[in-house]
């Protein structure tokens, strides 16, 4: 493996955490959230890029994509039923511009959270997470990395991907590298992963790469690893991993990569229960910093914390994606119930203290190999229109 690859974050890097001020989210208001999809619960955000990877915007809107499931029974049973939506953002406001894709376009049975990217051609080239497969009587957990490249159509006052693309798999765990994910039963937190495809050129060559969650073996079980795959021919390479949990965590969600002051900071969130033990670390933003895309990564603030939960409310955000302009966006997530995990409660307990829509935004700041974290402004968008 080149460049000093894979990078294993351990127990050692845990002992140096630091749960400072600096890198501590506000408590979120709850009466400041309004609901952006109000029959909806919204999660996993994510813009259209332009290959820059600035945010693409069309008609004076950015252009935003989220995944989406009704407001119905208990909150994690949206995993379920997720699909993406495109969505528009002029400054606070946001609007609904619906389901991305068509009923059943999916080779999946629903779509899991990945990236996307407008080309010179005005198509949008959209990777992301098929789990399951369709038309299965329940859902299932395979997960595979597909691309679509709809042209995206302005018209008007009208933002829509067409509806007729084709739905490839263009990535799926190799079962050497990378654990295959194919489980049958599980539910989330408790199955290996190959999802949430962040695309990302690498300025140094300009060439496209995908940063893919993965799992790799781990004693009787298997830990959490960022896969990395690469553009050659027309077609995607698989890569060895540029990070490694090392039997810490088991689940290294939404990886992705921001080039800032010539160095290449790698991100990804993971939850308080993934870790091993529970507990041992809180939900937050984690990141590794490196000269290069291949490395070598050293993880931030010593520890690889970026960006945690206040205790008082140790669930209340998750899903922390890093825009190049420092901006990290998230979605509400649980509000504390007395100490209780919110997830094990039943279904109209855990609904109650579910946020289900967009958090305030953050900036992060970075100096070298330390950050930290400050609110970007006070409230959130306001509640959207829909189509």
């Amino acid at each position: 493996m080149s460049e000093g690859r894979p990078a294993y974050w351990t127990r050692r890097h845990l002992d140096l955490l630091a749960g400072t001020g600096a890198v501590t989210a506000p408590v979120i208001d709850p009466p400041a959230l309004p609901r952006i999809l109000p029959d909806h619960d919204l999660w996993d955000l994510w813009p259209i890029q332009e290959e820059d990877g600035s945010t693409s915007v069309i008609g004076g809107k950015e252009l935003w994509m989220a995944l989406s499931a009704p407001a119905l029974g208990h909150p994690e049973e949206r995993h379920d039923q997720a699909r993406i939506r495109l969505l528009g953002k002029i400054g606070d406001q946001w609007e609904d511009l619906g389901n991305a894709f068509a009923d059943g376009a999916s080779p999946g049975s629903r779509e899991w959270s990945g990236s996307a990217v407008r080309r010179p051609d005005g198509s949008v080239s959209v990777f992301y997470t098929a789990a399951g497969r369709r038309g299965e009587a329940r859902p299932t957990y395979r997960q595979s990395v597909i691309e679509t490249r709809p042209a995206l159509i302005a018209d008007g006052g009208r933002i829509l991907l067409r509806q007729d693309a084709e739905h490839r798999e263009v990535l799926r765990s190799d079962g050497r590298m990378y654990l295959p994910a194919d489980e049958s039963d599980g539910a989330a937190g408790r199955i290996r992963a190959f999802r949430d495809p962040g695309w990302f050129r690498d300025p140094a060559d300009g060439r496209g790469h995908l940063l893919v969650a993965a799992s790799t073996a781990w004693e009787d079980g298997f830990t959490g690893a960022i896969a990395l795959a690469t553009a050659q021919a027309g077609a995607w390479s698989l890569l060895p991993p540029l990070l490694v949990a090392e039997g810490v965590n088991h689940e290294l969600e939404r990886p992705h990569v921001i080039v800032h002051d010539s160095w290449y900071y790698l991100f990804f969130s993971t939850q308080r229960h993934n870790f091993h033990p529970a507990d041992r670390a809180p939900t937050g933003l984690y990141g590794f910093a490196a000269p290069s895309l291949t490395g070598p990564y050293e993880p931030l603030n010593g520890s690889g914390l970026v960006l945690q939960n206040p205790s008082t409310e140790p669930d209340q955000a998750y899903a922390w994606l890093v825009l190049p302009d420092l901006r990290v966006v998230s979605f509400a997530n649980y509000r504390s119930q007395h100490g209780t995990d919110p997830r094990s409660g039943g279904a109209a307990q855990a609904r109650t203290g579910f946020g289900g829509t967009i958090a305030p935004m953050l900036r992060l700041a970075m100096n070298g190999m330390t950050t930290s974290v400050t609110p970007i402004a006070i409230g959130v968008p306001n509640t959207a229109s829909t189509p």
